[in-house]
């Protein structure tokens, strides 16, 4: 992905004329919280009390789940996000869904998925399990997955608001932001770096250099 500049301001750059298209861009860090908690609790509701499937049962399809939404999160940043067209009306369109983000990465209203894209790719996912899944796993299968995507939605919100301490999320910080400020076409994970080790699209660590 070409960028022009990096802005390290939390300015936002107005994006559309109409008012109405510019607010449906730009979202609250808390407002997939609140869209998709309930949906979560449902779907637990759901498995667990109305078809009362084992709680074996349930934590497999749940973590089956979540797995599942480590490689959607991997693969929609690096095949979607990161194609670049030729077509000038595709190419506003990849700066709108992604570009925006990489320009002006501290924007605060654009680092999570704004509902008037979440909640038609959360349906059509949806779908598309009920579609796949044996009949009776996909509400516990689906909580999982919509999990995992809050969970990469808060996290990359806290990577480029909050100052960790912890080993652990230092890490996940430093592998976005080397994304961001080192090599775009590297580290596509954001929540996790596990599919960019496994497909090769990892940061090269720097080897110690040993003392003759």
């Amino acid at each position: 992905m070409k960028k022009n500049f990096v802005s390290n301001s939390h300015e936002s750059v107005r994006m559309f004329k109409s008012n109405f298209l510019e607010n449906l861009s730009k979202v609250h860090f808390s407002v997939p919280l609140f869209i998709f908690i309930p949906v979560i609790g449902l779907c637990v509701y759901k498995t667990t009390i109305i078809d009362s499937i084992n709680f074996t049962k349930f934590f497999v399809l749940f973590f089956a789940g979540l797995f599942c939404w480590t490689f959607v999160e991997y693969a929609l940043h690096r095949f979607i996000f990161h194609f670049v067209p030729n077509k000038p009306w595709a190419l506003r369109l990849h700066f709108i869904f992604h570009g925006v983000h990489h320009d002006y990465p501290s924007d605060a209203k654009r680092l999570v998925m704004p509902p008037s894209l979440s909640i038609p790719l959360a349906t059509a996912f949806f779908f598309l399990f009920n579609a796949l899944l044996p009949a009776g796993n996909v509400f516990a299968f689906f909580s999982g997955f919509i999990s995992g995507y809050l969970f990469y939605d808060i996290t990359h919100y806290a990577i480029h608001h909050f100052n960790f301490k912890g080993t652990f999320w230092k890490k996940i910080k430093q592998h976005h932001m080397l994304h961001h400020y080192q090599n775009p076409n590297k580290g596509y994970g954001v929540s996790s770096p596990f599919w960019d080790k496994i497909l090769g699209s990892d940061f090269t660590k720097k080897k110690p250099i040993e003392k003759a």
